[in-house]
């Protein structure tokens, strides 16, 4: 709505109004009634639309006196409706909070457009209602979930979801304020009512398909009628007949009775084939009703890449898993209620000791990377000292493959820092014979009644923290960051010998430190190395709220380039056009000049006035030497982007950015089977693009798409067509 409304007109007993307030941004719009009765407005635009596809809507509202809705009118190509609007619940209450107001729904035969209409029935004249932060498009999905966005959110109907005994499934509109930003929780929610006292559940139709061996969590966001309910989720796996093998169970502490996300994580076992999540509500009494918003199963994330710890052990998001108490007094236990610790979720591992004395505590035995015996391996994890104080001391036990105790590699004892949460790590060998290990912690409380919390545990082999790697097949440098922290901003300077800094490419573009980081571990592929140079890379990694910056500076490799008289032609967004051709002949440049001469009569010399003197222009003359090779290059001058030319050191020509112009594709003379050509492509100087982010990879493969998509379905619903795929181009 910033800085109006030009999108929006009155189609109901109401006029339109700018106001201030909004969420995104200064302004939003208030549909102001002209008398009693319904107000409804609409947008001027009626979007395209594909009839059979699925379309969700949302906005916030906030009214003081009246519940709204809203709505999508489909339309013909000529603006004719298709059907009746499809309109979403009503909110269950008025509030002058803003909130969530959405729906989603399927385009019918013949629609061709969808036009968005708000609707609110004040009881009298002058009544404004506000909206604002509106959104219409594909379904929000949470990136790598296995269910559909039918079974993720109610926003279409309740279809996904099959009621158990005592239960019948709804979908309501609770007034629900969710922050600005956060678009993967809309209007409706499922609504779990208890027809009598008892247990209350409801079961996910769809049972995506799971590996075994692989830990998946599951996850939703929880309602609970009162705090005092005890109220869980559920993840079950089944075999290829439908036979259930296991359950796990995440039960929510709750803070209140509104939305928290409740999380339960497990190995999918021996002869597992599918996977249901489960919702449920036990001791329940007659009309209690259990909401439920967005539900995920996904691969479950490392605390660290490379960890041996399973995400259940490493956050304790539904218990202390594996984790026993050896020796000591201390106590062991989830942390409650929600929300009161956590680095990583909701919940932590609540140490507490009554006296002034040690305790040792370990994690399961979990399996080492195959040839880890002899090499360095890290145990982190995050703490929070919340009562008395705490020294500790970090170590790995380690086991052979049967199961034989090779015993523990500790480090010095030293105080747990306080206040707030402290990341605490220690390095060990893994000794001869080590297939396996345990984490290994001996906290010694130094007051009595002591508490420290303990979350976001990891183990893995420690490797160096920076590395870069020349790539003489794609002639870019690989440059691997490890450890780094989640939410900081980055920039990366390409360094060479004379000092001079280059920011280097990434996904969404440059990066000049305002990329936020989403992994521990990044992988950044430089496909615009200058070839045979020395170059080293230079990574600032700054906090975004304490502003404090993490520096790292690499060690200096070469690009390889075997032939002097070969160059490359890159596309610096889709790496995997790039393509290396034969040079015939390098260009003979000019650089234009716009100049005016004016003659002033009696004057001997003209009066000449001129522009800047422009970059390099001239003609480029190429061989391709076989079919393949005239297929890349016409794959990467097909879609007219602005091209890196690298040419080797010594041939007189710099690294530069061009334009390429009209192509002539000759031949070379010899039968019609020749498959040589000549290319001449004029080229134009022109300036680094720096708002064009890498497309993939060149090295991308089936493997990453297996990896990061679950179903054929989630593929289509990401890409265009099967260059995007390929591309990693994504709606």
């Amino acid at each position: 709505m910033d800085p109006t409304f030009t999108g929006w007109r009155p189609r109901l007993n109401c006029t339109l109004v700018s106001a201030t307030g909004g969420r995104n941004g200064p302004k939003c719009v208030s549909v102001r009634s002209v008398a009693a009765g319904e107000t409804q407005a609409e947008t001027v635009t009626g979007y395209t639309v594909t009839a059979g596809q699925t379309y969700q809507v949302f906005a916030d509202a906030s009214s003081s006196t009246e519940v709204e809705r809203i709505g999508l009118e489909w339309l013909d190509a000529a603006y004719a409706p298709v059907g009746a609007i499809l309109w979403s619940l009503p909110t269950a209450t008025a509030s002058v909070s803003w909130h969530r107001v959405g729906v989603a729904g399927v385009a019918p035969a013949g629609a061709a457009r969808v036009r968005i209409v708000l609707s609110a029935t004040p009881a009298g004249a002058a009544v404004p209602h506000f909206w604002e932060n509106v959104y219409l498009g594909a379904p929000m999905r949470t990136v790598g979930n296995l269910f559909s966005f039918g079974t993720e959110s109610p926003e279409i109907d309740t279809t996904g979801w099959t009621a158990g005994a005592n239960t019948t499934v709804s979908r309501q509109a609770p007034m629900m304020s969710w922050a600005a930003d956060w678009y993967w929780a809309g209007a409706h929610v499922l609504a779990l009512t208890a027809t009598g006292s008892g247990t209350v559940s409801a079961t996910t139709v769809e049972n995506p398909v799971v590996t075994p061996g692989v830990e998946y969590l599951g996850y939703c966001y929880l309602s609970p009628p009162t705090t005092g309910s005890t109220t869980w989720v559920e993840l079950r796996y089944y075999d290829g007949a439908g036979a259930q093998l296991s359950a796990t169970r995440g039960t929510l502490a709750p803070t209140s009775t509104g939305y928290q996300r409740q999380r339960v994580s497990v190995i999918a076992p021996a002869g597992a084939a599918t996977c249901r999540l489960v919702v449920g509500m036990d001791s329940a009494t007659a009309a209690q009703v259990l909401r439920v918003e967005q539900a995920v199963v996904t691969a479950a994330p490392a605390m660290r890449a490379g960890t041996v710890l399973p995400y259940a052990d490493a956050s304790f998001e539904q218990g202390v898993a594996g984790w026993t108490k050896i020796s000591g007094v201390a106590t062991i236990a989830r942390s409650t209620p929600w929300g009161a610790y956590g680095l990583d979720g909701s919940y932590a591992l609540t140490v507490s000791s009554a006296t002034a004395t040690a305790s040792t505590i370990r994690s399961g035995r979990f399996p080492l990377p195959a040839g880890s015996a002899g090499l360095p391996f890290r145990v982190q994890f995050g703490s929070i000292v919340t009562a008395g104080g705490w020294a500790t001391t970090r170590g790995i036990r380690w086991y052979d493959a049967a199961n034989t105790d090779l015993g523990v590699t500790t480090a010095a004892a030293g105080p747990v820092p306080s206040p707030n949460w402290w990341l605490l790590a220690s390095d060990q060998t893994a000794p001869a014979g080590a297939t396996q290990a345990a984490v290994e912690l001996t906290l010694t409380a130094t007051t009595t009644s002591s508490t420290v919390h303990l979350d976001r545990v990891a183990l893995w082999q420690s490797l160096p923290v920076t590395a870069v790697v020349p790539q003489a097949s794609s002639a870019s440098v690989t440059i691997t960051l490890r450890e780094v922290t989640v939410g900081d901003l980055i920039r990366v300077y390409r360094v060479t010998d004379d000092g001079t800094r280059t920011l280097v490419r990434g996904a969404s573009g440059l990066l000049d430190g305002t990329v936020v980081v989403v992994s521990d571990l990044l992988v950044i592929e430089d496909y615009e190395a200058p070839l045979l140079t020395p170059v080293s890379y230079r990574v600032e990694l700054t906090d975004p709220v304490a502003g404090g910056v993490e520096t790292r500076q690499s060690s200096t490799v070469l690009v390889p380039h075997a032939d002097v008289n070969e160059a490359w032609l890159k596309d610096p967004g889709a790496p995997q056009r790039n393509t290396k051709v034969m040079v015939k002949q390098a260009p003979n440049w000019q650089r234009p000049l716009e100049q005016a001469a004016y003659r002033v009569a009696g004057r001997r010399n003209a009066v000449v006035l001129s522009g800047v003197r422009g970059g390099l222009e001239g003609d480029l003359v190429v061989w391709t030497r076989s079919d393949e090779e005239r297929a890349a290059l016409h794959w990467l001058l097909d879609p007219g982007h602005v091209l890196l030319w690298q040419a080797a050191p010594g041939m007189g020509v710099d690294d530069m950015y061009v334009s390429v112009g009209q192509v002539v594709e000759g031949r070379v003379g010899g039968p019609a089977m020749e498959p040589w050509r000549e290319w001449t492509l004029p080229l134009v100087e022109v300036d680094m693009p720096t708002t064009i982010g890498v497309g993939g990879s060149a090295g991308r493969t089936w493997r990453d798409v297996l990896t990061e998509f679950p179903t054929w379905e989630a593929v289509r619903d990401t890409f265009a067509t099967w260059e995007a795929l390929y591309l990693d181009r994504r709606e």
